[in-house]
């Protein structure tokens, strides 16, 4: 099975605006294609990684990614999937996320001459003229064509405003550059980025007389439409000073039952030969499938030492064996409830005391009814029935 027909069996494969063209260009390992990465935060989250992935099955298939640093574009912010306003970040929040964005991407891709390369929109886009834009560019589009586009119909009613207006045609400049730099002849994106996509296809058709292409990848939805990668702590981030690595195999070994097969398919690069087999197991082995996903992805992520580390933990904390993951606190006075917030269990001691009146905090063996009850290094720490840790007082 070529790599387009994999994608495609995959469900990865949202849109795509030339599709026989783009077949043979990316079978063929004919394509020289970006994917932009808005430096939001000093981490790449759950967000990125299928965007990630298919950077790396289309490089393994012998095509060139180009990695586009939105080091420019983040300046302004883009609004597509957002209800309001993205807040302004400093140049040098900027330049810093860029930066860190960077060595979480070698994990992932294989830089180097005739492999992948790294490019940042900050160089062509911070130095344009105004006028010289908008003569050369913004005369390529409409406003008419503009407001039809998704990203900027769901903020009409609250109000769009001029600066997230040019987003489009910042990204739609980009793609021009980038293939007459880069040679870039394709661009991939969230759906959710499809209108921005189109742009570019068009601005380079304009400009140059040439074809590029676009494909949009299927956004990570839960069984209930709702974006996956988000827990009651927020992102799940790919930096283990941001989210554990812990936390993040727990996370995918605790997605919903109807998720499991779907995530496997379109995040693990398990072949699609032996995915067919697992779809035949029965449903007493669901928790066998939630850890193979959970194990694969940390792999990914974190390595294959951590990642047996988090199985090990996990298992541990539910009974089967191994090494609970540990937790260093300081703390004056070591009450469970000081404990709890100091070791991000809960938020603040108003939540701690709450958990604990309606029997939800345990230690070591038995449930915490005394809210003044102490904690020993050394202890076992249990929050309901999935957060457990070994508490080590410093």
């Amino acid at each position: 099975m070529e790599i387009y027909e994999e994608l495609r069996e995959r469900g990865l494969i949202a849109q795509v605006t030339d599709e026989k063209e783009i077949r043979e260009l990316i079978n063929g390992g004919g394509a020289r294609f970006y994917i932009g990465f808005d430096p939001t935060a000093d981490s790449l989250h759950v967000g990125h990684f299928m965007a990630l992935c298919l950077m790396k099955r289309l490089q393994l298939a012998g095509n060139k990614p180009v990695v586009l640093l939105g080091g420019g574009t983040g300046y302004i912010g883009d609004p597509s999937g957002r209800t309001d306003l993205r807040s302004m970040l400093t140049p040098e929040a900027i330049n810093h996320n860029c930066e860190c964005f960077r060595k979480q991407m070698e994990r992932f891709i294989e830089f180097g001459k005739d492999k992948a390369v790294i490019a940042n929109n900050a160089d062509w886009l911070l130095g344009l003229n105004y006028v010289e834009l908008l003569r050369e560019v913004g005369a390529c589009f409409t406003v008419n064509n503009m407001l039809r586009a998704e990203c900027y119909k769901q903020r009409m009613e609250k109000g769009l405003s001029f600066l997230e207006f040019n987003y489009m045609i910042m990204q739609a400049y980009d793609f021009w550059h980038l293939s007459k730099e880069y040679g870039c002849n394709m661009q991939f994106g969230g759906d959710d980025q499809w209108s921005n996509m189109l742009a570019g296809t068009e601005l380079i058709r304009k400009k140059s007389g040439k074809d590029a292409y676009a494909m949009t990848i299927t956004l990570l939805l839960n069984s209930e439409g709702k974006k996956m990668g988000k827990t009651a702590k927020g992102a799940v981030w790919l930096d283990e000073n941001k989210t554990s690595v812990y936390d993040f195999y727990q996370y995918w070994r605790n997605v919903d039952d109807a998720d499991v097969m779907k995530c496997i398919k379109m995040l693990t690069f398990i072949p699609l030969g032996e995915i067919s087999e697992m779809e035949n197991w029965g449903a007493e082995r669901i928790n066998e499938k939630k850890e193979i996903l959970a194990y694969e992805l940390t792999k990914l992520v974190h390595g294959e030492v951590k990642a047996a580390k988090a199985q090990s933990q996990a298992r541990a904390a539910f009974g089967g064996g191994g090494e609970l993951p540990e937790k260093n606190v300081t703390v004056d006075n070591p009450t469970v409830i000081n404990v709890l917030v100091a070791a991000g269990m809960c938020a603040s001691n108003g939540e701690a005391r709450r958990l604990i009146q309606q029997g939800g905090v345990s230690l070591n063996d038995g449930k915490v009814t005394d809210i003044n009850a102490t904690v020993k290094s050394g202890d076992i720490l249990h929050k309901g029935k999935k957060v457990h840790l070994k508490i080590i007082l410093g």
